[in-house]
């Protein structure tokens, strides 16, 4: 039987999705499966590394039955970012992994700033480190929890645990070393000094995304799966986001919506921005880079509203808001994630609704959220503008841009055309995660299929500008300025 078939998993935040892709490009069959994220303390967002692999067993399982394993070439990985997983000398975890989602290491963020020159940090990893980054989630273990600390031997992103679990390698790439707060883009290595400031203990070695390695007969026999099927290194969510639904090329944007929503410009050169309004992530292209801006709270903001409002969930909450009058909406500036990480980078900016009466509904204020969050969309877009990317198309996909309204909103927002899969949801990390793999054999899978094309709306581009300055206002008036 000819291996034909890729498979991607995408490590999320809530779930593990999962993919069979054919060489020729269809989706043969899809996998997901969920897990739970602890908060034992104000701020924490913690998960348990096991509860991982039990989701790549079921959505492997999930798969198997629709494609034989027999056809399967190989496996690519992608997984959010950045999370952190210390481990022992033989890859156990010494405690929880901590997500991007968690707040609690801020003071070591500005610390780590002060002590290693913010700017020329910048200048290096292409990152304004903050406390969601590695390093400084490290630096709190070592202040809280010393037990912790002396048991670790090494930092490792999510995805590199679990390419461990499949492989026994230690291994990770270029764009999830960008979440550690430590790699220099210029040289492509490591900084050790920086390391050195957060006393950081020994690092996976950078490999190209495309890297395959070997499934382990402990690993195979788990997953019912044949020792020795290739396994790519594999990328960050947003960068197998972006090149699952086709944007791969100088000046392409996408916007790769989910709990966050990530908004990521391909360009032919490593730049940085005065402003740290960006940051730059490398792609699994080499000399190509993502200029990133992060939402830290959509699909979770709607959630959140939705379950405030008691509806079932984002999809509702959308409907709600589709059906609201927008003349009737009160301003919500949606910062309720514990700060922002888009071109507004603050990790105290917080939410507000301005002009709340009783007469607003839930709808009003849904729409109201929306609002809030495309506008701040719409200053990314505007961002990688003024760098230079052109008017071009937004390719879309997952979360709220499934939503057809949703998705009219954001060409109204942007003036953009939006391209997205014709089904609204590809699972496009997990997409991405198959064609990285595939491109380790020099295998190039066809891009995604039949996209719809949503146009602005005529005229509607002079609310927007309106409705841009209130929001501006707003911000003013609530110390948001």
């Amino acid at each position: 039987m000819t291996a034909d078939v890729w498979v991607g998993l995408d490590l999320g935040t809530s779930g593990l999705k999962g993919v069979a892709v054919c060489s020729d490009g269809a989706v043969l069959a899809r996998g997901h499966h969920a897990y739970p994220t602890a908060h034992p303390e104000p701020g924490a967002c913690e998960q348990d590394p096991q509860d991982w692999l039990a989701a790549v067993v079921g959505v492997v399982e999930q798969l198997r039955v629709d494609v034989d394993p027999a056809r399967w070439a190989g496996i690519g990985l992608s997984a959010m970012l950045p999370t952190l997983v210390t481990v022992d000398g033989d890859g156990v975890p010494t405690g929880p992994a901590i997500t991007w989602e968690d707040g609690r290491a801020e003071a070591d963020g500005d610390r780590l700033r002060e002590l290693a020159d913010e700017e020329s940090l910048y200048r290096r990893t292409g990152q304004w480190v903050d406390g969601r980054y590695l390093l400084p989630m490290w630096m709190r273990i070592t202040e809280t929890d010393p037990v912790r600390a002396g048991r670790t031997t090494a930092l490792w992103a999510a995805k590199d645990w679990l390419l461990h679990e499949l492989t026994g390698v230690a291994r990770t790439d270029p764009s999830t070393a960008a979440g550690f707060g430590c790699y220099d883009l210029e040289t492509a290595a490591w900084d050790q000094a920086l390391a050195a400031v957060a006393a950081v203990p020994a690092l996976p070695e950078v490999e190209c995304a495309s890297t395959l390695h070997a499934l382990t007969a402990a690993a195979a026999a788990r997953l019912g799966l044949p020792e020795g099927l290739p396994v790519a290194v594999g990328a960050a969510d947003s960068v197998c986001g972006a090149l699952g639904m086709g944007a791969n090329a100088a000046g392409d944007v996408a916007y790769v919506a989910g709990t966050s929503t990530v908004i990521l410009g391909i360009w032919g050169e490593h730049v940085v921005d005065p402003s740290h309004r960006f940051l730059v992530t490398p792609t699994s292209e080499v000399g190509t880079w993502g200029l990133e801006m992060d939402l830290i709270a959509t699909g979770s903001a709607f959630r959140w509203l939705a379950g405030l409002v008691g509806v079932a969930g984002e999809r509702e909450l959308l409907e709600l808001a589709a059906a609201a009058d927008p003349r009737h909406a009160p301003l919500v500036l949606p910062y309720v994630g514990a700060g922002e990480q888009g071109a507004l980078w603050d990790p105290n900016l917080t939410g507000s609704i301005i002009g709340l009466h009783m007469s607003h509904t839930a709808g009003d204020i849904a729409l109201g959220l929306v609002q809030g969050i495309l506008h701040e969309s719409r200053r990314c877009l505007r961002t990688l503008e003024a760098l230079g990317f052109d008017r071009g198309p937004i390719r879309v996909a997952g979360g709220s841009v499934s939503d057809p309204w949703f998705r009219q909103m954001l060409a109204d927002a942007s003036g953009r055309v939006v391209l997205a899969p014709s089904d609204g949801d590809s699972d496009a990390s997990a997409v991405g995660a198959a064609m990285v793999a595939a491109a380790g054999r020099q295998v190039q899978l066809p891009l995604l299929g039949t996209t719809s094309s949503t146009a602005p709306t005529p005229g509607e581009s002079v609310r927007w500008h309106l409705l841009a300055q209130r929001f501006e206002r707003a911000r003013g008036l609530v110390g948001h300025g």
